[in-house]
């Protein structure tokens, strides 16, 4: 298995990129999007 850190990292980047791109908006879209950043890049920081 590869590790969480990078799948949680493609999830965000996918969310952060529609949003830009085609006007994705959800309820609590920046908190999810903060909080699934700092989860991805402790779990990146926590397999080195």
């Amino acid at each position: 298995m590869r590790g969480i850190g990078p799948l949680l990292l493609a999830i965000w980047l996918i969310i952060y990129g529609l949003q830009g791109l085609i006007g994705l908006r959800f309820a609590y879209d920046t908190q999810v999007l903060s909080i699934l950043a700092i989860v991805a890049g402790l779990f990146l920081l926590i397999r080195r």
